[in-house]
């Protein structure tokens, strides 16, 4: 019993890659059949590093396979490297990247192309021998990319299966014979007893020939992927334990899911969408087959669907908003000596981040250059930057972009920025209050929709007169570097501004905190203070509830400490518990701090705005972090949650004998009396189907701020347990009952089909 298993079995009596090419449509595609020719192309790692490779298109339709070699000593060996096209995200086309840009005098445009990958993985730049060369791979890629994109759970499964088919046949005679399939299980990530495992060959060696074809081995794939755990629970609500009529799965969507608006409406949706067969769609019924496919579907998903889009009120003013916000962001690796480069904009924003951060210093030819100053680090020019912004802004989320400057430029230049600023965004650029209104309180993201906001300082009060062309004044802005000097290096503790870079800024002031009451009294809601880590952790344990009412008047940022040279970053948690909006972090760097951030803004349609909790923009809110049951608010819950069991989890050594020994970690993040960890046992030798049946038990106080984040791990009784899969999401975005986790790897992306399945109970707290 599983998903699909009519439509595999039709795969089966067919060539398993005859089918797989077909069903991408390669044979009828002039530019696919080329690149399964292949072709001979410079992949260009920088100005002086272009080596001719021979690239092709491997059978599977969806791998590009090329030979390098590599040193092994004073050994030079070939070794035979592939690039899923599934970690392709997009085809940039001529001189879309900072390496191709820096060899345009060398190779037109028209025979270069740049792989752009999900995640933090660098690109692959190209150089074809010729234009039509470079349009064959650029649109046969495109078109690859559209059908996986469209594929359906069905095909999805056909796929996957024919991967393990090829994998296992080692010598490519469309049979596997045992000694195959044994180390087919090792390679998925399961060690099952040798008895055991002839048994099932045996069952499915139909033809008895001591090898399995594809018909049998899908046989022996369906008796390998049988969930007992889902079948039961299937049964427990089938009343013939067949099938489930429309009233069967409106018992099980009401008692276990919670689902009782419309639920015999939605059971009558589920089967029409999830059932494979027609037969059973007819009674109507839905079978072992729906079922699983239904559970394994977004629908099943742990995560509330009504959250992917946009449910919030987006017509608060700002400082009531958390907003998804990158530090350093032109940097791709550490503080002292790593790469910047225009790509640190566009991964940060392709991940919904609404603030990015430009160090801005003196440059060469009379160029602002955006680096991190006084330091190793690359140099890349201010007006690129600029443009990516420009260009990248809004392909995700149409809400605002803050561009937060750290300016460390003269005045000739800073009067560059204002005019590159102003030419290369034009209209996105917020230059002037909405509507003609004095900018004393902040507007909406639904107000500011499409535009580009600068935050910095500003010459005199937001509404004086601006007509002086330059003018002396104090360092208001925090320093965003705790390891280096405060002091701008030409002016001591004062920089000159100009006006005309100044009067760019319309709504984010940037000015110095001085203490909470001075806000109170003094600071206007258009003004921001930024924060160190250290700095924001300390008022918000000496003055908590303070804290929490400032930041429901104004912005706030926070950015990780200098010392933090490597681009790691600090927990975003504790900020959120107070408010604070615009908690900055080195987006570049994977982890759980990333993990959380990511999980949280998952939430709203991922537009990088989420509403705070009524309690946290109030101003005379009560609400301390560190004493949430003292909260009139104060509304407990507790969570139940039973790790039932995992699937296909990803293999982590590429050692033919390593299999992992999986455990589960549930950690919540939330208030400081709401973070908790627990675990499940581990279970030794099976990545592939693990049963864990066990049930976590955490009290959740302040359910608006929880974030709960499940972890696969390798268990090591040696040495510290290695990462497998990671999903974090809100505590209020679970949804109840039965669901599946799909994981997602430390960088963020998707690894299907890896799972884990759970059942959630959520009650109010005794």
């Amino acid at each position: 019993m599983m998903a699909g298993f009519s439509v595999i079995l039709q795969w089966a009596r067919t060539n398993a890659a005859v089918c797989r090419i077909s069903g991408l449509g390669i044979q009828s595609d002039d530019n696919l059949q080329r690149m399964m020719v292949g072709s001979m192309m410079r992949k260009v790692k920088s100005r002086t590093w272009k080596k001719q490779r021979h690239f092709r298109l491997q059978e599977d339709g969806l791998t590009v396979g090329y030979k390098s070699s590599i040193c092994a000593g004073k050994v030079q060996i070939k070794v035979f490297f592939t690039v899923s096209l599934c970690d392709v995200e997009a085809v940039r086309e001529g001189h879309q990247s900072e390496i191709l840009l820096s060899i345009a005098d060398e190779f037109p445009p028209d025979r270069c192309f740049t792989l752009v990958f999900r995640g933090r993985r660098g690109n692959l730049d190209l150089v074809a021998e010729t234009a039509a060369e470079a349009q064959a791979w650029i649109h046969g890629i495109r078109t690859l990319l559209e059908n996986i994109e469209n594929m359906g759970e069905s095909e999805k499964l056909d796929q996957w299966i024919c991967d393990w088919f090829h994998k296992g046949d080692k010598n490519k005679d469309g049979r596997m014979n045992f000694k195959e399939v044994r180390k087919l299980l090792k390679m998925m990530n399961m060690d099952m007893n040798e008895e055991h495992a002839l048994l099932l060959f045996t069952t499915a060696d139909k033809s008895q020939t001591d090898s399995l074809n594809n018909e049998e081995f899908v046989q022996f794939y369906k008796m390998l992927t049988e969930r007992e755990e889902v079948v039961g629970l299937f049964q427990e609500y089938s009343s013939d334990g067949e099938k489930l009529s429309v009233c069967d799965l409106e018992d099980f969507l009401r008692e276990e899911q919670l689902e009782s608006e419309n639920s015999q409406q939605r059971a009558s949706e589920l089967i029409d969408r999830y059932e494979p067969s027609d037969g059973a769609k007819t009674l109507p019924a839905m079978s072992i087959d729906g079922f699983l496919m239904y559970l394994c579907s977004s629908e099943g998903s742990i995560f509330n669907l009504e959250h992917k889009g946009i449910y919030q009120d987006m017509t608060l003013p700002l400082c009531h908003y958390f907003i998804c916000s990158s530090h350093n962001t032109y940097l791709l690796e550490d503080q002292l000596r790593g790469q910047s480069s225009v790509e640190g904009y566009i991964q940060a924003l392709k991940r919904g981040c609404r603030c990015v951060e430009v160090d801005c210093w003196d440059g060469a030819n009379g160029e602002p250059v955006v680096y991190h100053g006084h330091t190793l680090t690359s140099k890349i020019l201010f007006k690129d930057v600029v443009a990516t912004v420009g260009n990248y802004a809004f392909k995700v989320s149409e809400h605002p972009v803050i561009l937060s400057l750290e300016n460390h430029c003269g005045i000739d230049q800073q009067r560059v920025m204002a005019m590159h600023l102003s030419s290369i965004l034009g209209d996105k650029l917020l230059k002037a209050p909405l509507n003609g209104r004095t900018p004393y309180d902040l507007p909406s993201p639904e107000e500011l929709k499409g535009k580009i906001i600068l935050k910095w300082k500003k010459i005199g009060g937001i509404t004086d007169n601006l007509d002086a062309a330059e003018e002396d004044v104090s360092d208001e802005d925090e320093t965003d570097k705790d390891n280096f000097s405060s002091e701008d290096q030409n002016h001591g503790n004062k920089q000159s501004l100009c006006a005309e870079l100044s009067d760019l800024v319309v709504y984010c002031k940037s000015v110095h905190f001085r203490s909470f009451e001075h806000s109170r009294i003094h600071s206007k809601p258009i003004e921001v203070s930024s924060f160190s880590e250290f700095k924001a952790r300390k008022y918000l344990k000496e003055a908590g509830t303070e804290f929490v009412r400032h930041n429901a008047r104004q912005l706030t940022r926070v950015y990780p400490t200098g010392m933090r040279t490597d681009s790691s970053n600090f927990c975003p948690q504790e900020m959120w518990n107070i408010g604070c909006q615009i908690v900055a972090l080195n987006v570049q760097t994977a982890g759980m701090e990333m993990d959380l951030n990511d999980g949280f803004f998952r939430q709203n349609g991922s537009c990088g705005y989420i509403l705070k909790p009524d309690f946290l923009r109030k101003p005379e809110s009560n609400f301390d972090p560190e004493r949430p049951q003292d909260f009139e608010g104060y509304h407990p819950q507790r969570l139940l949650i039973r790790v039932i069991s995992g699937q296909q989890l990803p293999k982590l050594s590429k050692k033919e004998g390593s299999i992992v020994d999986p455990l589960v970690k549930v950690e919540i993040y939330g208030v400081p009396q709401d973070q908790a960890k627990q675990e499940t046992r581990h279970i030794d030798n099976n990545g592939f189907n693990p049963i864990w049946n066990e049930t976590l038990e955490f009290a959740i106080h302040t359910p608006d701020l929880a974030i709960v984040r499940f972890v696969v791990e390798d268990y090591d009784k040696a040495s510290r347990n290695d990462f497998v899969g990671q999903y974090a999401l809100p505590f209020k975005s679970i949804q109840p009952g039965y669901r599946h986790i799909h994981l997602l790897s430390k960088d963020g992306t998707s690894i299907p089909p890896s799972s884990l399945f759970v059942h959630i109970g959520i009650t109010e707290a005794s």
